[in-house]
């Protein structure tokens, strides 16, 4: 494990896999009471009657040690109330392992009593042994919803998981965004913050959501450090839509999309390696920009290139 070394406060926002991954790089080398990870939750949604928190959950078993294979769910689960679902008639393309259920049953109990979800998503991140602070966005009914070139409107897992992202977009919205407020402690997190790193989430479905609860966009925007990660590689994601979805929304090809993503937020823009060539071609703005590996799957991999965003010049 890379040493840990004295940072300021370092505020990350993030959504799923490629959000937690970038958490688990940082927890590597920043003390667990400098670090604070706000997490999307436009992707929540009530599945087999339950509050699913896909984001939260992946980030929270990924910062804990216990995400699956694919980096999402908890390596090694079972999967026998899905069977007995499954026996029983009901669509489980959704699929929730044992551990996973236990977490979300949880979760929606505490809910029901009138516990915050950010005081529900505490509990069980000090539950799995998450060593820094987790946040949801806010604590208010926040959803993201997909219009598809066809017209129709889909929830987030509809289009996401269900359909498995093949729809072309048209249009993105945030239901319940205008009204929410920011969960406690993400403004003071924000505030504190001597850098704010924006993951490699899909921008679009992942940090917007975020940035869509009023008063989040202000307080990143004051913070004097802001990187963004890049989720791209040659203009493509390794995974998911993020590359469509930009594009489908107007923004510019590549990494010109991503700072036209967050324009007016980023002092910083951290590229892979591979694109090395943006440096000049994106070069002369507001925002500097840097290369390096920004494959971080492997937990000594993140580590390396936390650090490597940590000593930016």
């Amino acid at each position: 494990m890379e040493e840990r070394q004295s940072f300021g406060p370092v505020a990350l926002l993030s959504g799923g896999v490629g959000g937690a991954r970038m958490g688990r790089g940082l927890a590597a080398v920043v003390p667990p009471a400098a670090l604070t990870v706000v997490v999307n939750v436009g992707d929540d949604e009530e599945i087999y009657g339950l509050h699913v928190a896909p984001d939260l959950d992946t980030v929270a078993y990924t910062l804990a040690g216990r995400e699956g294979l694919q980096g999402w769910g908890v390596a090694g689960d079972t999967f026998a109330v899905m069977g007995h679902l499954d026996a029983l008639g009901v669509d489980t393309r959704f699929r929730l392992g044992d551990t996973d259920l236990a977490v979300n049953l949880l979760r929606t109990a505490a809910l029901r009593s009138g516990e915050p979800l950010s005081a529900t998503s505490n509990r069980i991140a000090a539950a799995l042994g998450v060593p820094c602070r987790l946040l949801p966005a806010t604590d208010d009914w926040v959803r993201t919803r997909v219009r598809t070139q066809g017209g129709e409107w889909l929830s987030f897992q509809d289009y996401f998981v269900l359909r498995g992202h093949r729809d072309e977009v048209a249009e993105v919205r945030y239901d319940g965004a205008a009204g929410a407020r920011p969960a406690p402690g993400v403004l003071e997190a924000l505030a504190g913050a001597a850098l704010v790193v924006i993951a490699p989430s899909n921008p679009p479905l992942s940090i917007w959501p975020i940035l869509a609860v009023p008063g989040i966009r202000e307080a990143v925007a004051a913070v004097p450090r802001v990187i963004a990660v890049s989720p791209l590689f040659g203009g493509k994601a390794l995974k998911g839509p993020a590359d469509r979805v930009m594009a489908a929304l107007g923004l510019p090809p590549g990494n010109a999309g991503v700072l036209a993503a967050y324009e007016g937020l980023l002092t910083d823009l951290m590229i892979d390696r591979g694109d090395a060539a943006d440096l000049a071609a994106l070069s002369g703005g507001a925002v500097r920009l840097h290369a390096a590996d920004t494959r971080i799957a492997d937990p000594t991999a993140a580590a390396r290139f936390a650090r490597r965003l940590l000593e930016l010049p």
